[in-house]
């Protein structure tokens, strides 16, 4: 018989139970139960080695021919097959669990719960920018707490607040990678804080106007613009935040109420609950004003099809000189209602969209507060267009 390529595809088709060498330390091995596998031996450095190479039918005759004759040529220089496979096999694997390809696996998974599915980059942002540059071809299961220190430390004290997110997104990284199976460090974002320290970074508030000075700055705003109509709508119910201004839609307003619907709002997507906005007899004002520029059910379009940016109304404040930002004007309100009103604490937290209390308080006491904040949007109003209602009291508030 010959020393090599003694079996046939037609007697590997039909087999008997036992060992069918085909040469060259190629060997079918045939099972009781019917199945087949293919095994090779080799000598290594004196050692015998048997390696198997796959299941027939998957592994064709001719396919194990060729696998064998690979991995005796490696036998044959002194390497041993068994290893290398095992060597490639982790090499792949180091690939695919790369903590670039499990921070992508994650976004995915996570993106259904982010606004407009994470489109706006936000949450990958800091990942993307100072953490995957240098870490992303490291498999999550060797990534420790000194790999993250060192990323991070460059801008641990100067950036503490993209530091403090991408901390955050590793983590999620992590418990989603340990979802998979993976052996991952959970704690390897909480040991790089602790050898990263306390940050010396102070966080600066936005700048804002302080509420006596908003009146002249209004008054500034006459042309009917949509830069000047949109500053002026967000003065008045700085509440909504610049966002929802600028994406308001004709269909959103009732009457006095404007509705800001939950994905327009800060907050988790489908945790976040829409926001009744009382509007003043000088926001309907602005609002019918701005109705001849409304387009495509935008009350703030842009020459492009989409809505005037945030940065249209911020590049108008610094072109006047002013330090403060449209964001401020929340602040300016929050300060005017703790001065100049006797509003209680949970109506003024709610004129602004922040809640207050615990969730079951909340479930318990249900209610916006829309008719007080209406009171308290009138006297606003009547203060930045330079009117008296603030001198009114708010006995009813009380």
């Amino acid at each position: 018989m010959r020393a090599t390529n003694r079996l046939s595809a037609q007697f590997v088709k039909g087999a008997p139970v036992g060992k069918h060498c085909d040469g060259a330390g190629l060997w079918l091995v045939k099972r009781d139960d019917g199945g087949a596998q293919w095994v090779l031996r080799v000598t290594v450095h004196g050692r015998r080695r048997e390696m198997g190479l796959g299941g027939f039918p998957a592994l064709s005759l001719a396919h194990a021919r060729k696998l064998s004759d690979r991995w005796r040529m490696l036998a044959a220089m002194g390497r041993d097959p068994i290893k290398e496979r095992e060597a490639e096999s982790r090499a792949v694997r180091r690939e695919e669990i790369s903590l670039s390809i499990i921070t992508s696996d994650a976004f995915e998974a996570r993106k259904a719960e982010l606004k407009g599915d994470g489109t706006a980059g936000r949450w990958l942002s800091p990942l993307n920018i100072h953490v995957l540059p240098k870490l992303g071809k490291v498999p999550v299961t060797d990534l420790d707490q000194r790999d993250i220190r060192d990323t991070l430390a460059p801008i641990w004290h100067t950036k503490a607040d993209t530091a403090r997110k991408a901390l955050n997104r590793l983590s999620i990284v992590l418990r989603h990678a340990a979802a998979l199976g993976l052996d991952v460090d959970l704690q390897a974002p909480e040991k790089a804080k602790a050898l990263l320290g306390k940050s010396r970074h102070v966080a600066k508030n936005i700048p804002s106007m302080a509420w006596i000075d908003i009146p002249k700055f209004y008054n500034s705003l006459e042309e009917p613009t949509l830069t000047h109509l949109a500053l002026r709508l967000l003065i008045l119910n700085p509440g909504a935040r610049s966002k929802p201004i600028r994406f308001l839609r004709l269909d959103q307003v009732q009457d006095d109420v404007w509705t800001v619907p939950g994905e327009d709002m800060k907050g988790r997507k489908g945790a976040t609950p829409a926001f009744r906005v009382p509007l003043s007899s000088e926001a309907k004002r602005l609002i019918d004003l701005a109705r001849p520029h409304a387009r495509n059910g935008f009350l703030f379009p842009n020459t492009r099809g989409g809505v005037i940016s945030d940065m249209t109304l911020s590049r108008h404040m610094e072109r006047h000189g002013l330090e403060a930002r449209p964001h401020g004007f929340r602040a300016s309100l929050r300060t005017w209602l703790a001065e100049a009103t006797d509003a209680p604490h949970e109506v003024a937290e709610a004129m602004i969209a922040h809640f207050v209390d615990s969730s079951v308080v909340r479930a318990y006491r249900r209610t916006d507060f829309l008719e007080q904040r209406r009171q308290l949007a009138e006297r606003w109003s009547d203060h930045v267009t330079g009117g008296h209602g603030q001198l009114r009291q708010l006995g009813s508030l009380k």
